[in-house]
C-alpha cells in the first residue's frame, strides 16, 4: 500500500504494509500540523458503538480543538478525509509523527457486511436528503395538487401493500392483478397525475440506500408502472446509461481485451479483420477536423497528410499547448453553448486539444501500419497477408494494439451500456419485482426505445470531426454491477428463455456472472469533503482544472477528489478503494457480440427480436409464472406486502424517509451510481 515516508527520520519504525502513513503537506501551518494530530489522537480511542451509531463529526472537530476549519483549508481537507474514511470503519494508529489509517477488512459475516456498505453510501445519500432543496422536491411531490378534477399526490402512484395481496389472493386470473409495463422517462408529463416524468423517477430514486446522482453521457431513465392500479402504480426503476470504460472483467468476457484479442486474431487470422485494420487506419484520420491546424501550419497544406516524426511532434506540443489554454481560460457556459455548430466547438481549446493529441497517434499507427497494408493495397495482394506480415513485428504489433484501444474506447459507449439503476419498489420488491425490472431494461421495447433516442449526431465525433457523426446506437451488451460482494438476489439466477423476447427457444438471455471486481471511487467522501479537497488544489495552484464539461473526461467528482489528496500528498489510489468487491454481470444481446462491438461486424446478430411489439407483455407474462405467483404463496411475503399502507400517517416503504426516520427507510440494494 502507498505510504509517505519522511527522509529525514531514519529512526522511525516504517508502518505496515496494510497502513497508510498520512503528513500534513508542506505548505500546511504549523498550528494545522498540531491540530491535525490532535484529531488523531482523539479517533485511536473511539467507543465500539461508532460502529452501529456513525460517526459525529462536529463533536470530533470540536473536541480535537481544530477551530474554524475555513480559515485553515489543508487542516480542513486532511480532517474531513480522515473523518469520513473513519466513518467507513477505517482504524487509526498515531506514530511520532503521522497518523496511519487501516482499511477495514471485509466481513465474513454477509449481514454485516451489507450493513457496513449502506453506511458507506449513507454518507452522500443522507448528505444530499438533508439539502434544503430536496426536502422542498420532496414536500412538493408528497402534497396533493389538482389534476383533472381530483386530489393527487406522489402517493397516487405507491401501492397499497394490503389490497394488492388481496387481488392476488382473489382467486381468477392472476395476471389481471399486476399488469407492468415500461415507460420512457423524457421531458413529458405523467396524464394521470400531472407530475413530470422525471419528477417521478426522481422521487422514487431518493428512496435507494445510495445518493441520486446524475450520469454523463448516454442516459435513459426507466420507469416500471403497473396499469392494474388507477394512477398506474410504480412498480420499479431502471437507467440505461454511458458505461464504465474500463472493466477488466467485462472486457475479457467479451473478448475484446486488447491483448487477448490480438492473441485471437494472431492464432487465426482472417481477411475480414485485415479489412478492418486497414480501414481503421483510415478512418481514424478521416474523422478530425484539420482546418485550423492547416490554417496555423500545424499541418502542411490539404493533402496527403505526412506521417513523419516532424509532424507528430508538433501535434503532440499543440496539444499540450491548448489543454493548457482550456484549463487556464475554459468557461462552462461557453463550452456548453455550441449546440451544433460542430466546426465552431472543433475549434475550441478543448477539442483542438483532444484533436491535437488523436491525430498525432492516429499517424504514428498509420506511420508503422500502413507500411504493410497500404503497401499490399497498392500490390494488389491479399490483406491478409499485410495483417500476418505485421503480426510478427514488434512495433506494428504495439501500433495494433493502440489501434484495438481506440477503437475500443469509440464504441464502448454507443453498443455496450450500464444498467446503473435497477430495482423495485415496495410492495412489489416482495415479489420479486426487482427482476421483471431486470429483464424489462434489456427487453426489445427498451433497446427500440434506445436506438431511437441516439440514433443523432454524437456530441464528442461531431466535435472532433467538425461535422455531424453518427455513432452505433444499436446495444449489443448491457452491464451492471452489485452493490454487495456477499451475492445479489436480484441479478442470481435471473435467466429467462429467448424466445420471451422473440429469440429461438433453446437459447437462454439473462444476467451472466463475469467475475468480481473490487470497485473504487468517491461515494465514501461527502460533498463536504470534496469541497475541502477542491479548495486545496486550488490553493496550490495546480493548472489541471476540472470543469465538468462533457468530452473533457470521465468522472469530474472522481478527478477532483484525485487533484485534492494528490495537493495533501496523499495515496489517492489507495484511499479511493471502497474495500469491498462488487459482482460484475453482463448481458449479452447479440451471438457476434465481440466482432460487431468493435465494429468489425457491421450488423449485430440477435438473439432477440429487436422489433418486438409486444415484449412488455411476455416479459411480464414470464414473470408472473416464475416469480411472482411463487411468491404470493408465502405467508410471509403476504405479511410483508401488506405492512406497506396508504392509510394515515403514511407508513409506506416506497415513501422517501428523511434521515432522521433512518429506521423506516427500505433498501434498494441492486444497481450502480
Amino acid at each position: 500500500m502507498g505510504r509517505d515516508v519522511q527522509q529525514d527520520a531514519p529512526a522511525r519504525m516504517t508502518p505496515p504494509e496494510s497502513l497508510i502513513s498520512l503528513d500534513m503537506p508542506e505548505a500546511a501551518s504549523d498550528r494545522e500540523r498540531r491540530a491535525f494530530r490532535r484529531l488523531g489522537r482523539l479517533l485511536t480511542d473511539l467507543p465500539p458503538s461508532v460502529s452501529s451509531t456513525g460517526l459525529d463529526h462536529a463533536s470530533c472537530i470540536k473536541s480535537a480543538q481544530l477551530g474554524d476549519l475555513y480559515a485553515q483549508p489543508y487542516l480542513a481537507a486532511a480532517a474531513l478525509v480522515v473523518l469520513d474514511l473513519v466513518d467507513q470503519g477505517w482504524a487509526v494508529e498515531i506514530d511520532k509523527r503521522n497518523i496511519l489509517l487501516r482499511p477495514p477488512a471485509p466481513s465474513a459475516d454477509r449481514d454485516q457486511e451489507k450493513a457496513r456498505i449502506r453506511r458507506q453510501e449513507h454518507v452522500r445519500r443522507d448528505e444530499q436528503l438533508r439539502q434544503p432543496s430536496v426536502r422542498r422536491f420532496i414536500t412538493h411531490m408528497e402534497h396533493s395538487h389538482e389534476h383533472r378534477g381530483e386530489l393527487v399526490s406522489v402517493f397516487n402512484l405507491m401501492r397499497d401493500g394490503r389490497e394488492l395481496a388481496d387481488s392476488l389472493l382473489r382467486g381468477g386470473d392472476p395476471s389481471g392483478a399486476i399488469r407492468p409495463y415500461s415507460q420512457i422517462v423524457d421531458d413529458s408529463r405523467c396524464e394521470l397525475t400531472g407530475f413530470g416524468l422525471h419528477d417521478i423517477w426522481r422521487y422514487f430514486r431518493h428512496t435507494w440506500a445510495n445518493a441520486y446522482s446524475t450520469v454523463p453521457g448516454r442516459s435513459m431513465p426507466i420507469l416500471i408502472r403497473d396499469a392494474a392500479t388507477p394512477h398506474h402504480a410504480i412498480i420499479g426503476l431502471a437507467a440505461i446509461s454511458s458505461p464504465v470504460v474500463q472493466i477488466a472483467e467485462r472486457d475479457s468476457w467479451m473478448g475484446w481485451e486488447t491483448d487477448q484479442f490480438l492473441l485471437s486474431i494472431a492464432a487465426e487470422p482472417t481477411e475480414k479483420v485485415a479489412n478492418w485494420i486497414a480501414g481503421r487506419i483510415h478512418k481514424q484520420i478521416d474523422e478530425i477536423y484539420i482546418a485550423d491546424l492547416v490554417r496555423d501550419k500545424v499541418l502542411p497544406p490539404r493533402g496527403k497528410l505526412n506521417t513523419d516524426e516532424a509532424t507528430v511532434s508538433r501535434l503532440k506540443a499543440d496539444a499540450a499547448r491548448y489543454r493548457e489554454k482550456h484549463h487556464r481560460a475554459s468557461n462552462v457556459r461557453a463550452d456548453r453553448n455550441y449546440g451544433d455548430a460542430w466546426t465552431e466547438r472543433a475549434e475550441s481549446h478543448l477539442f483542438r486539444s483532444k484533436r491535437s493529441a488523436a491525430l498525432a497517434e492516429a499517424l504514428e499507427i498509420a506511420a508503422y501500419l500502413g507500411q504493410y497494408f497500404e503497401r499490399e493495397r497498392e500490390r494488389e495482394r491479399d490483406p491478409l497477408s499485410a495483417l500476418r506480415k505485421a503480426l510478427d513485428d514488434r512495433k506494428a504489433r504495439e501500433q495494433m494494439r493502440r489501434l484495438i484501444r481506440r477503437a475500443r474506447g469509440e464504441r464502448v459507449g454507443t453498443v455496450v451500456a450500464d444498467l446503473t439503476v435497477c430495482g423495485a419498489v415496495p410492495p412489489y420488491n416482495t415479489l420479486a419485482a426487482g427482476k421483471l425490472v431486470g429483464a424489462m431494461a434489456v427487453s426489445p421495447n427498451v433497446l427500440l426505445n434506445y436506438r431511437t433516442k441516439y440514433s443523432r449526431p454524437s456530441e464528442i465525433a461531431s466535435s472532433m470531426a467538425g461535422r455531424p457523426i453518427e455513432r452505433e446506437s444499436r446495444l449489443a451488451f448491457v452491464g451492471t454491477t452489485s452493490l454487495y460482494g456477499a451475492g445479489s438476489s436480484q441479478y442470481n439466477r435471473l435467466f429467462w428463455p429467448a424466445s420471451v423476447m422473440g429469440g429461438q427457444s433453446d437459447v437462454k438471455l439473462g444476467f451472466f456472472e463475469l467475475g468480481r471486481s473490487k470497485s473504487f471511487g468517491t461515494s465514501h467522501f461527502s460533498d463536504v469533503t470534496v469541497s475541502a479537497l477542491i479548495r486545496v488544489s486550488q490553493l496550490d495552484g495546480t493548472l489541471v482544472r476540472v470543469n465538468g464539461i462533457f468530452g473533457e473526461g470521465v468522472s469530474p467528482r472522481l478527478r477532483k477528489v484525485r487533484l485534492g489528496l494528490a495537493t495533501l500528498g496523499w495515496p489517492a489510489n489507495d484511499l479511493l478503494k471502497h474495500g469491498r468487491e462488487r459482482i460484475v454481470y453482463g448481458v449479452p444481446l447479440a451471438a457476434n457480440l465481440r466482432d460487431f462491438a468493435l465494429g468489425i461486424d457491421k450488423e449485430p446478430e440477435y438473439l432477440l427480436d429487436p422489433d418486438l411489439p409486444d415484449s412488455d407483455d411476455r416479459v411480464a407474462a414470464w414473470w408472473m409464472e416464475r416469480w411472482a405467483l411463487r411468491r404470493a404463496e408465502q405467508p410471509a411475503v403476504l405479511e410483508a406486502m401488506r405492512s406497506n399502507t396508504l392509510v394515515r400517517p403514511i407508513r409506506h416503504g416506497a415513501r422517501v424517509r428523511l434521515p432522521q426516520d433512518e429506521e423506516m427507510l427500505p433498501f434498494h440494494d441492486e444497481g450502480t451510481d
